[in-house]
């Protein structure tokens, strides 16, 4: 069974403090370079990111990025699809993925 996805900001409500806010988070960070190399159209559920923290946080941080327009989560009832908003991320903030990309290959800034 095929639902919706859950609520998010369109294109144009998508804010950079809100976005910068979402990514300021380390494992917010790590879903989104996850996503960004992965392929254009893959949707990821929940628990296919090695995250080291509990599901409830889990589910906070995706609620974070979807609500940034990050991400589009869908909900099927047992589990929820995760997908990347990457063409509109590109369009919005242009770069944004790159960077991201830059970052998970640099070596470990001595700030963490």
């Amino acid at each position: 069974m095929v639902k919706e996805p859950l609520p998010g900001p369109t294109v144009a409500q998508m804010g950079l403090g809100v976005v910068l806010r979402a990514l300021s988070d380390e494992h917010r960070r790590a879903v989104m370079i996850e996503l960004a190399a992965d392929g254009e159209d893959r949707e990821r559920t929940c628990n296919s990111f090695d995250l080291p923290i509990s599901k409830q946080s889990q589910t906070h941080h995706f609620r974070v990025l979807r609500e940034a327009g990050l991400i589009r989560e869908i909900d099927y009832g047992n589990r929820k699809g995760i997908r990347l908003r990457r063409a509109d991320v590109d369009q919005r903030f242009p770069g944004l993925l790159a960077l991201l990309a830059a970052e998970a290959r640099a070596p470990e800034c001595a700030n963490g």
